[in-house]
């Protein structure tokens, strides 16, 4: 059997999986920092608490698990008969691999409301599926790094994200601009086109204006049967000035007549503003009206993070999800969240050389191996240096140097250590920088600081 890989799927080396933890320590130290506690769900949930949240295109992407057993002895030979998918799936599989951390969050939370102090901010670091076309910077499993708070309606959280995601970004050197838009908006501009009954189907097209273009949503619309008149009025939409503010005193002339339109305007003229306030560069802030993200449990804010010198799609989204618990049985807890995509993060750093040194993990010293009693004393010396949190390791075998010189440079290890007759008989450690091509000799205690 040839060894493979399932689709969208990866293996990581020494290198990535050091990598990985280099960005994952920044970004927990970061939500610490803003006061955010740790929590981790299970990896997969029942296919009920995750169907209907993501939206008619989401709910495809969802992993389904088999049910144990004889399940297709369960099957109604009738349903079989008409392809009827949806009462197949229900018959066969009642689980899912978890296709976000939002949704398993919620369930947790209308699970433990009674427990948890509010406004309860929680982060989460975990991998996630999704039954996805692989590609560059998209895969079919990976990590989101999730930070959200529920249980406040303060729009001063939407500023504390905006801050949290500067931070985090700037720590790890990548130059960003967060794109930000409130579901408001949308439905605002859903009444001024008289498609309010198609607010949904609106959204997801708009939201695919940077992947297809004008003409491409134009199209779409069009096939979602949204009137050429109803599009017309929408032009504008398509010709946003560089100025956040004087887009948004644009709308408020539209939205004259509609409440949630330009309650969705005074809600992100305040975050924008605040953050200017707070010294944030307009630079790294753009209105996106056509920002919508298809996912039906937005209710306010939408944030998308995107990388100023990479083609890449989205590093990092949120928003604002006030009802979400309610499908759970729960009222009355608004929430908001931010998630960072750890992979698309990676790829970034990765082409614009941004890892420093440290994020690699590099053997100090490795010991050569001459045999008899130098491997003895040379195993003393390295438990002692691991004590001190070195780390450093023997060659096993006593082979040629030029092999165990190899062996070195191929792991990328930085010293190579000489504790030969001559050295354990002065008390002396020989070792020679790799990198610098330098070698020295010291005393026992010099070596050992």
């Amino acid at each position: 059997m040839k060894p493979s890989l399932a689709k969208g799927t990866r293996d990581f080396t020494a290198q990535e999986v050091s990598r990985r933890k280099y960005i994952i320590n920044v970004l927990q130290n970061n939500f610490e920092l803003f006061g955010f506690q740790p929590l981790e769900t299970p990896s997969f949930e029942n296919l009920s608490t995750l169907t209907g949240k993501y939206g008619e295109e989401g709910d495809r992407l969802i992993f389904k698990i088999l049910n144990s057993g004889e399940y297709a002895s369960k099957v109604n030979q009738e349903d079989w008969d008409n392809k009827n998918h949806q009462k197949l799936i229900s018959q066969i599989s009642d689980k899912a691999l978890r296709y976000d951390l939002t949704v398993p969050f919620a369930r947790f939370v209308a699970m433990n409301h009674g427990k948890l102090t509010f406004p309860y901010k929680r982060y989460q670091i975990q991998p996630v599926w999704r039954a996805d076309r692989p590609q560059k910077g998209r895969f079919r499993e990976f990590y989101q790094c999730d930070a959200d708070v529920v249980g406040s309606e303060s729009l001063l959280q939407e500023v504390d994200l905006v801050q949290l995601y500067l931070k985090s970004f700037s720590d790890l050197k990548i130059p960003v601009t967060i794109h930000m838009n409130n579901r408001k908006i949308l439905s605002g501009l859903a009444e001024y086109a008289g498609i309010t009954e198609k607010l949904i189907e609106f959204t997801v097209a708009l939201d695919k204006l940077d992947k297809i273009g004008k003409e491409g949503v134009v199209k779409e619309l069009l096939e979602r049967e949204i009137s050429q008149e109803s599009i017309d009025k929408l032009e504008f939409l398509f010709n946003q000035s560089d100025d956040a503010l004087e887009n948004l005193l644009q709308l408020k002339e539209k939205f004259a007549d509609s409440e949630i339109g330009l309650k969705g305007v005074e809600e992100l003229e305040f975050v924008l503003t605040q953050s200017l306030n707070l010294g944030v560069d307009m630079q790294n802030l753009v209105f996106n009206i056509t920002l919508a993200r298809g996912l039906d449990y937005y209710t306010g804010a939408i944030f998308e993070v995107k990388a100023d010198e990479v083609a890449m799609g989205s590093i990092g989204g949120g928003g604002r999800y006030d009802n979400l618990t309610e499908v759970f049985g729960v009222k009355n807890i608004p929430g908001i969240g931010i998630s960072f995509g750890l992979d698309r993060v990676y790829l970034v750093m990765e082409e614009l050389n941004l890892f420093p040194e440290e994020a690699s993990t590099q053997v100090e010293y490795l010991f050569a191996n001459f045999g008899g009693e130098g491997t003895v004393e040379a195993l003393k010396l390295i438990m002692q240096l691991r004590q001190k949190g070195i780390s450093a390791e023997l060659y096993p075998e006593n082979a040629k140097l030029n092999k165990q010189f190899t062996y070195a440079e191929k792991k990328g290890i930085k010293n190579l250590v000489f504790l030969g007759e001559e050295e354990i008989k002065n008390g002396t450690v020989t070792f020679k920088d790799l990198a610098a091509g330098e070698q020295k000799t010291l005393s026992l205690e010099e070596f050992l600081g």
